[in-house]
């Protein structure tokens, strides 16, 4: 069977997802809904390669980037259940590479805090295609360059790419295999996810959903430096089954992976969980959603838009994926828990509302009365791999702030947020690396105040979106982060 009906309950939502897709003019999207244990509504919609007129449906593999890292993590929680991983042990014990410790101690650097985005990794993400002559280095290289500690491990969270590869890397090393081996092994056949692999399988190539553009046009393959956030593929039937696993119920031809302990210990949120909101071992964790508590985790990327829910108390799992960017997901995600959940139903606005907000936060414009603790000079450098850059940056009583990298131009540093302790902008500037200059763009400032310090990520990030047509061949960008560490100035 290539789709799975949907029964006559969820029929009407068929209809306003197929509608939506045209409307949207996307290229396809594939849902699936399961309930106690139960698969009760997997279809594709649209085309899943337009060019070859290859149709979407339940089965078709999907690229879904960011929903990699519960994959991810349940490999690894497979070596901590086999006693070859110990999860509040330095993550560093299991690599032949070294995190640097800009702040804090890389032995508080766990695996688990790794896996919770708590260890103090930046924000990371580096793209690689097939029609440029640059391919990613070894984990031990990108580590070296990358795999710097801009905030103490737990001291807060910060999702980080860049993490997930180095899990990649440690299955991979602790495991004797490859890190597609192993979820092979240890996770796709156990599940009968026959339609799962890490990076497209070459047997499903003709079936595989190609990434388009908000053009409209197919992106060449890319790949990026950290695999196990943002590598695995897996189809809408896959991945819903994939999901009912994760609530401890099994379908007739799966086998147990993880046991009921472990699974709750993946989504239980780290003590940094703040509003409801947190992440445990691969599983964003929300703990009042339309009434309801929920696990999941979203991706995004390049040709990429991806969901995925559970509602543990339900015993129900959603999933929806799609071959280009957009809301799409997101919205279909909302209709079918609101089709399933009655109390969902009556809150389904005021969470659509919470998450477009979440997507599009308002601009803010600087503050004099926050601001007040920073006026005056700071001066200091920005640390990369290959060079140390002098940077100063002013802020002025008015909320405003300038800032100059090295002999550079001065530059003003625009949407200022500043929460007491952290603040954030953005300033033109060249951070001057190889792999900065490949995508210029912009420097975004993270940073936090300590005393008559201020330190954390400087991030060279690409300026233009996805798909915009002034976009040097028409690339996803990249955020590459640096130790930047300023004093205040004295006289």
């Amino acid at each position: 069977m290539v789709n799975i009906k949907a029964p006559a309950s969820l029929e009407p939502l068929r209809e306003k997802v197929a509608n939506a897709l045209v409307k949207q003019g996307l290229p396809s999207l594939a849902v699936a809904v399961a309930r106690e244990g139960e698969v009760i509504w997997a279809e594709g919609f649209g085309w899943a390669d337009r060019a070859k007129r290859v149709p979407a449906d339940a089965h078709t593999p999907y690229s879904l980037a960011s929903i990699s890292k519960p994959v991810t993590a349940v490999g690894l929680m497979r070596l901590v259940q086999q006693g070859k991983v110990e999860l509040d042990a330095p993550v560093e014990q299991y690599l032949d590479g070294r995190l640097n410790a800009r702040a804090g101690v890389a032995d508080e650097a766990t695996v688990r805090r790794v896996a919770e985005h708590t260890a103090g990794l930046p924000l990371h993400y580096h793209f690689f295609y097939e029609d440029e002559p640059f391919t990613r280095p070894h984990m031990a290289e990108t580590m070296r360059r990358y795999a710097t500690l801009v905030s103490a491990p737990g001291e807060r969270m910060n999702y980080s790419n860049l993490g997930y590869g180095i899990l990649d890397h440690l299955i991979a090393r602790v495991s004797g295999v490859s890190y597609a081996e192993f979820l092979r092994q240890e996770v796709f056949n156990p599940l009968g996810m026959t339609r799962s692999s890490v990076d497209p399988d070459p047997a499903l190539a003709d079936v595989t959903a190609t990434r388009y553009g908000a053009d409209g046009v197919p992106y060449p393959f890319y790949d990026f430096d950290h695999p196990g956030g943002s590598a695995v593929y897996s189809s809408a039937y896959d991945l819903v089954r994939f999901a009912m696993a994760n609530l401890g119920t099994l379908m007739a031809d799966q086998r147990e992976v993880l046991d009921a302990r472990t699974i709750e210990e993946m989504h239980r949120p780290s003590p940094l969980a703040k509003d409801g909101h947190g992440y445990g071992i691969g599983w964003g964790t929300v703990e009042d959603e339309g009434g309801y508590q929920t696990r999941g985790h979203t991706g995004g990327m390049g040709g990429v838009a991806t969901v995925m829910t559970l509602v543990p108390s339900e015993q129900v799992a959603v999933v929806a994926l799609c071959n280009a960017g957009g809301l799409l997901p997101h919205w279909a995600r909302l209709e079918m828990l609101a089709a399933l959940l009655p109390k969902y139903a009556e809150q389904k606005d005021k969470v659509m509302a919470a998450l477009m907000q979440q997507a599009m936060p308002p601009a803010q414009a600087p503050r004099p009365d926050v601001v007040s603790e920073l006026v005056g000079k700071w001066e200091g450098v920005v640390e990369t791999h290959e060079e140390s850059l002098p940077v100063t940056i002013e802020f002025a009583a008015d909320g405003g702030a300038t800032a100059r990298l090295g002999t550079q131009l001065r530059t003003l540093v625009d949407e200022i947020r500043w929460d007491g302790e952290r603040f954030a902008g953005k300033m033109h500037g060249d951070l001057r690396t190889e792999d900065a200059r490949r995508r210029p763009g912009h420097v975004a400032l993270d940073l936090r105040l300590r005393g008559d310090v201020i330190d954390g990520a400087a991030t060279a990030m690409t300026d233009y979106p996805e798909g915009e047509g002034g976009a040097p061949g028409r690339r996803v960008g990249n955020a590459l982060s640096h130790w930047i560490r300023l004093e205040r100035a004295t006289g």
